[in-house]
């Protein structure tokens, strides 16, 4: 019997993005994770459909799926921070990946909200909301996950 090979796009694309949504007054939301019992928060992440697919794409589509949020709606500025960030692919995730893919290049982006922004979570993704001011968002991200400050 012979196994056919998995089509390309049955793996995850090993890039994806950071989403920092943020008011003028830099109060940051961040939003919890549901696939874990820590008490995990983060902001909007998420990978490429497909490898071409532009960043800025993958920002704005993400945030619309994972919060509701329009980022090209007129009062809102999506901004691409021109920073990436490239780390290992945790072992218990690798069979996302095609084989052979340790590591992920992720391109972090702000987006900038006017103040009582309307959420709407995916709650197959994601279980609570809430804004922090930016030093402390950064903490709450720092404690729930050590490591990942210096993607903020």
């Amino acid at each position: 019997m012979t196994i056919a090979p998995l089509p390309s796009n049955a793996f995850k694309v090993p890039q994806s993005v950071l989403v920092v949504i943020h008011t003028a007054a830099l109060d940051v939301l961040l939003i919890r994770r549901a696939d874990t019992e820590a008490d995990f928060w983060q902001s909007v992440t998420g990978s490429k459909d497909t490898p071409d697919e532009p960043f800025a794409l993958t920002a704005a589509r993400e945030v619309l799926e994972e919060t509701g949020i329009d980022a090209s709606a007129h009062d809102c500025a999506l901004t691409d921070w021109q920073i990436e960030n490239v780390y290992d692919i945790y072992p218990r995730w690798r069979w996302r990946y095609a084989p052979g893919v340790v590591r992920n290049t992720e391109r972090v982006f702000g987006l900038r909200v006017p103040a009582a922004t309307a959420v709407r979570l995916n709650p197959r993704e994601h279980t609570q909301w809430g804004w922090w001011p930016w030093r402390e968002a950064a903490d709450r991200c720092y404690l729930s996950h050590p490591g990942r400050l210096d993607r903020y």
